[in-house]
């Protein structure tokens, strides 16, 4: 489990200012941040060094024109790795308001930004990071024995010895085990909150959705056997004079049912070619015009078709074929030689 310590900062560059909200967290919450750029704060560095999320820069505006992201649409010109910018440690401060004395200054180093650009999203895009130790380091040398903002203080107001959290992150062992850890916080009389919940929700709307799509393809299988096994019949009759000729000329009864089945097992396979070709074709499509972003909100393909599922359908349609052409093999094979060769 890993605490996190939740401060509210005012950060400046130039006429650009803006909030940012600093979060304290472990080391082993930072390992789990995906860099762009820079590095992970040194171990043991007692000064205050920040991860910044790729987002932040959209909570500035210019001071001068009170303009800034949500106005104009165009991102501040700000670099946090290479730009000099100052924080006070008062959310509240602005240069534009009528404070005559405005609180300290701090010069903080960012030594690394999450991945991304301006444009792309994830958790940690809106936040910057430090270590949990430092910023508390931090805020008791800049408070001292007067309350921090955000903590809670006796009924004489004084601040208490120790640092209240906001809130925690709970590694499980194993995902199959997180809504039971879940459930565990949740008896404790503590509100809880995993993706696991999000997951389910997703996994029982597929499964919704698998169920009504197998049901159409359960359907369309067997409209498809019937009309195998039709034009299974319908070969029969047209060549029942073919397969009295092939009976009198002393062809096994096995041979005859084989023929037909392979036949059978052919058509099959040239359906489910032509079904996997229109498969992939749609399959494209979909992730071409619609995407995973716009429908899950994450980057990605929403249809994906592994080789083995496509080799799986082919050897299940041959199966299939041979299912419907076997009671028509049989009836090949039972037919009376004279009576097939005096057929018209």
């Amino acid at each position: 489990m890993t605490p996190m310590l939740r401060v509210g900062v005012t950060a400046k560059k130039g006429a650009y200012e803006g909030y940012v909200n600093l979060l304290g967290v472990s080391r082993k919450y930072m390992e789990d941040i995906p860099l762009g750029r820079g590095k992970l704060p040194d171990r043991g560095e007692s000064r205050l060094q920040i991860i910044m999320g790729n987002r932040v820069a959209q909570n500035f505006y210019n001071a001068r024109t009170g303009k800034g992201f949500w106005e104009t649409g165009e991102y501040p010109d700000i670099d946090f790795m290479d730009d000099t910018v100052f924080y006070y440690f008062n959310p509240s401060y602005s240069s534009s308001s009528e404070e005559t004395k405005p609180p300290k200054k701090y010069l903080l180093e960012t030594v690394g930004v999450v991945e991304g650009t301006t444009e792309d999203s994830n958790e940690y895009s809106y936040s910057a990071y430090v270590e949990i130790e430092a910023l508390k380091s931090q805020l008791k040398q800049i408070y001292k024995k007067d309350p921090i903002p955000g903590q809670p203080t006796n009924k004489k107001g004084k601040p208490y010895s120790y640092f209240v959290y906001d809130e925690a992150v709970v590694y499980a062992d194993d995902m199959e085990n997180v809504m039971d850890v879940q459930k565990m916080i949740t008896d404790m009389g503590l509100e809880a909150y995993s993706n696991m919940e999000w997951l389910q929700q997703q996994q029982e709307q597929s499964q919704m959705i698998q169920a009504v799509l197998g049901g159409i393809g359960a359907v369309s299988l067997f409209v498809a056997a019937i009309g195998i096994a039709n034009t299974m019949m319908m070969s029969i009759y047209e060549r029942t004079k073919e397969i009295g000729v092939i009976k009198v000329l002393g062809c096994a009864m096995g041979n005859i049912r084989n023929m037909f089945l392979i036949e059978a097992g052919c058509i099959g396979f040239m359906g489910g070619v032509i079904g996997l070709v229109l498969s992939y074709l749609l399959s494209y499509l979909v992730n071409h015009f619609i995407g995973g972003e716009l429908m899950t909100g994450v980057a990605g393909d929403i249809s994906r078709i592994p080789l083995w599922l496509a080799g799986s359908a082919l050897v299940f349609a041959v199966i299939i074929g041979m299912l419907a052409g076997f009671f028509p093999a049989q009836r090949a094979m039972k037919l009376s030689p004279l009576a097939a060769i005096r057929n018209e």
